[in-house]
């Protein structure tokens, strides 16, 4: 070895010890985001910061379907960043929030009435009462289709308390 090797030698693994040190912080947060991901009351993706995955709330009563939002069409609410497909999608949702916004924050309403936070997934889910709901299964959704109201009541009446456990 030259000796200006040698001299860059210890400089890279003292690089390394701290690559390593980093990654183990990092390891150590992203299980704290891990947790956190599961408190929130609207179901976010922890890498991202979306709601419902960047599909557009609005399109699931317009075009009765998931449609990806873009990123010109955002808006925050709620501790999330919401897309939508078009301005129209967008201007409707600033309107009524509340409306267009998965029920339960976007978990889903079976697991609820079990008093478990299940986050929902975008492509299964049902709109029931003039709402948006998503489930974790398909065989959630089907317990849910069988009887929406008394789901519905069922969820309702958990609600209350599984929101005590969740973060503001």
């Amino acid at each position: 070895m030259t000796s200006p090797r040698r001299c860059r030698k210890p400089v890279l693994l003292r690089a390394g010890a701290a690559a390593f040190a980093l990654g183990v912080v990092a390891a150590l947060g992203s299980a704290t985001a891990l947790r956190a991901a599961t408190t929130e009351r609207v179901v976010t993706d922890r890498h991202t910061g979306f709601a419902i995955y960047g599909i557009d709330p609005v399109a699931y009563f317009t075009d009765k379907k998931p449609i990806a939002g873009r990123d010109e069409f955002e808006f925050r609410f709620a501790g999330a960043i919401w897309r939508f497909a078009n301005e129209g999608n967008r201007a409707a949702f600033i309107a009524a929030p509340r409306i267009y916004m998965p029920r339960f924050g976007g978990y889903d309403p079976v697991g609820i009435a079990r008093g478990v936070t299940t986050p929902g997934f975008p492509q299964l889910w049902v709109i029931a009462k003039d709402r948006l709901y998503l489930f974790y299964s398909a065989q959630a959704r089907a317990a849910f289709l069988a009887d929406p109201t008394a789901a519905i009541a069922a969820a309702e009446a958990h609600w209350p308390q599984v929101t005590q456990e969740l973060a503001e």
